[in-house]
């Protein structure tokens, strides 16, 4: 009877110091997310709100993004500035740089930031950092850019505020994958006119023909990457073309689509047929 009593007695020990650590976690991670005096002021609905400790946790870590969610539901947490500021995001991964930059790009584009200046890249023990800098009048809001970065297949795994102008994102890209049209044999695909060169993912089929319409001047610049987006091959045509076919080699998951002198050279459609599966 003595060793149960004490067992369980242990097994409550145990349970009790597991709540206590999540508490304190948690509780570390809102003080870092907002400010020290909003904190002390409104710690006891703050405790009310996270309570429990338990639904804020991915497995071990804290859910960065959902206390973020929490705080500005409650309006604990400000993003807006008073007066146009410099912000300095930090993007944080163990994938391929390349791929990370043009994947992070892609998003920051979807959600309205287009003028940003890369301060630093760094490469150090596998773990790869992009620090830009861009003048804003609110600093970016995680929840969006977790919805725009699950488009491509990638997760905040954890955020860090220095600052209100200063960010630091954790990304996990291991299932990452540019958000851009995939083509599937028998699939025909029209690509409208755009300022943009046109990315495609055809990692499932084996050859690709392109028809360019008639009121195209279309000069072939097409570029071909492998799944980390290392640069395999570049095709250059300076003569009009009305029709290509690509035969694409095993290697080959994504291609850039564009113009040799300009993008304005195509007025109209290219009309892509996939052929052959992988």
């Amino acid at each position: 009877m003595v060793k149960v009593f004490f067992a369980i007695l242990l097994s409550l020990s145990l349970s009790f110091g597991d709540e206590v650590k999540e508490v304190n976690l948690l509780t570390q991670k809102i003080q870092t997310l907002i400010e020290p005096q909003t904190y002390k002021q409104n710690s006891a609905y703050i405790k009310i709100l996270f309570s429990p400790a338990s639904d804020y946790y991915l497995g071990e870590r804290v859910d960065a993004v959902k206390v973020i969610q929490t705080l500005k539901d409650n309006g604990l947490l400000n993003l807006f500035f008073k007066k146009p500021s410099e912000l300095t995001l930090h993007f944080k991964t163990s994938g391929s740089p390349l791929f990370f930059v043009k994947i992070m790009g892609d998003t920051l584009r979807n959600i309205g930031y287009y003028r940003y200046v890369t301060q630093e890249s760094n490469l150090n023990n596998s773990e790869f950092t992009w620090t830009i800098n861009l003048t804003s009048e609110y600093a970016t809001d995680p929840l969006i850019l977790q919805q725009e970065l699950r488009k491509s297949g990638c997760n905040i795994v954890d955020i860090h505020r220095k600052s209100p102008t200063d960010w630091t994102y954790i990304v996990d890209m291991r299932d990452g994958e540019l958000n851009v049209e995939t083509l599937e044999d028998g699939f025909e695909v029209k690509l409208k006119r755009s300022l943009y060169s046109k990315w495609i993912n055809v990692s499932r089929i084996k050859k690709l023909h392109i028809a360019s319409s008639r009121r195209n001047s279309w000069y072939p610049y097409i570029a071909f990457y492998d799944s980390s987006l290392h640069l395999l091959e570049v095709l250059k045509r300076d003569t009009r073309k009305r029709e290509i076919l690509l035969n694409l080699k095993d290697n080959v998951y994504y291609i850039k689509i564009s113009d040799i002198y300009t993008l304005k050279n195509i007025r109209d459609d290219l009309i892509l047929t996939p052929m052959s599966s992988r």
